[in-house]
């Protein structure tokens, strides 16, 4: 197929799939489709609540016209039998064994199932452990499609490089990784990708490399932050700050510049399990991986108890006590709170018996109540700080940074993220 006769069809439309979608919409007759009626619904009145996309970019492309090029979004499945292209971006999760689900992809895979055609290409986006595109996707796809792998359809794989929140590495601006089930079918996924990432791309010899070169990335990145966060563990015991020390390291022009913290979210938290999950499959345990992976789950459990020392060593009561955390999403300046870690500290000191609150103005109230049970202050209920004995910076959201918050004598300032003036907090991570 040549790429100029693309009609391509985005299956799920979240952090991944929407940009994706925009992106596509600007050369290419574009179906968006998701099974959340009101994510539906409020994307064809041109706002995104996830804020990957702005407003008017998304207005701009919106066409229910499918002959033409832009984005129409449904939520019938239907609305993508003119498509010839399928890209699935449909979330993979774990459970609370930390076992990796299928169950999106799989159900992705089906609904573009019974719609395939001769001819038609089909992509997955989604991380995974390599082997699940060719193991489990595609025996799917004949299956509910009656159609014959490679013969009649082919199938690439470009895993995902979003970073939530992050407007300066967008979509376009990072490198993608393509990949195919035939030499053919690689090089036309890797053209189609090509045509809107201007960071350029990178043709993956198949589909199981550019599926562990995905799942590695974030195993990795998770690694460096546990080593640091392990490091932070022994430079409290030891009364050293660890921001000092990392600084002072940081002088070194190969030394890595990573920082201590929560790792949450919906990547870097997840992954290294579904290669940890492949790994034990084929008789190997892997030990580097889950060492790092209980470190950095730990971490939110760490900071309660830290904070807790620090009250009682000012002789502050514990039970019963008021606390502030200041943020809940997985990172800063960004509203998913999708596996977010800070929930861990909540929880934690909530053990204690102390009345925790939490504010952050970047969160959605509905979906944190729906998702936590936790009511999020409104800014204007913060009138001073005084009936808190203890404030916890979580999350370095920039709205944070002009607070008049700083440690006294009945309060105790805790900085997960080193983000506020050193000399205004107790402790810092």
């Amino acid at each position: 197929m040549n790429i100029e006769r693309a009609r391509i069809g985005i299956i799920g439309l979240g952090y991944v799939g929407l940009p994706l979608a925009v992106e596509f919409a600007k050369k290419f007759s574009t179906v968006g489709f998701d099974i959340n009626k009101n994510r539906v619904s409020e994307l064809n009145n041109g706002h995104d609540r996830t804020l990957e996309v702005l407003d008017d970019d998304l207005k701009s492309v919106l066409n229910s016209n499918i002959n033409e090029k832009g984005l129409k979004v449904v939520c019938d499945a239907k609305g993508l039998e003119n498509c010839n292209v399928y890209i699935i971006t449909v979330p993979t999760p774990t459970d609370k064994h930390n076992r990796p689900v299928l169950t999106p992809l799989v159900k992705a895979s089906e609904t573009v199932g019974k719609i395939l055609k001769k001819g038609d290409v089909v992509i997955y986006e989604s991380t995974v452990y390599p082997g699940v595109t060719e193991d489990d996707c595609i025996p799917v796809l004949e299956k509910i499609s009656r159609l014959k792998f490679n013969k009649d359809f082919t199938v690439g794989y470009s895993p995902e490089r979003i970073n939530p929140g992050d407007k300066e590495h967008t979509l376009t601006k990072i490198l993608k990784v393509t990949s195919g089930s035939t030499p053919e079918s690689g090089q036309f996924v890797d053209d189609l990708y090509k045509s809107i990432i201007t960071a350029g791309t990178h043709l993956a010899p198949s589909i199981k490399v550019a599926e562990a070169a995905k799942v590695i990335e974030n195993s990795q990145r998770d690694i460096n932050i546990a080593f640091v966060n392990e490091l932070s563990k022994i430079f409290n015991l030891l009364e050293i700050d660890t921001e000092d020390v990392l600084e002072a390291a940081g002088t070194k022009w190969n030394f890595l510049p990573f920082r201590p913290g929560l790792v949450g979210g919906h990547c870097i938290g997840v992954d290294p399990y579904y290669l940890a999950q492949k790994a034990q499959e084929v008789g190997y345990h892997p030990e580097i991986i889950l060492a790092g992976r209980r470190i950095n789950d730990s971490m939110g459990k760490h900071v309660a108890t830290e904070v807790i020392k620090c009250m009682m060593r000012k002789d502050l009561k514990v039970i019963g006590s008021n606390i502030l955390m200041l943020g809940i999403t997985f990172k800063e300046n960004c509203p998913d709170i999708r596996n977010t870690r800070a929930i861990d500290i909540y929880n934690e000191l909530k053990s204690y018996d102390t009345n925790v609150e939490v504010l952050d103005p970047w969160a959605d109230p509905e979906e944190v109540k729906e998702e936590y049970g936790i009511s999020l202050l409104n800014s204007d209920d913060l009138q001073n700080f005084k009936k808190y004995s203890a404030i916890i910076l979580a999350v370095s959201h920039e709205k944070f940074r002009n607070l008049q918050i700083e440690k006294n004598k009945n309060c105790v300032v805790y900085d997960v993220k080193s983000f506020l003036d050193k000399s205004k907090v107790d402790k810092r991570l």
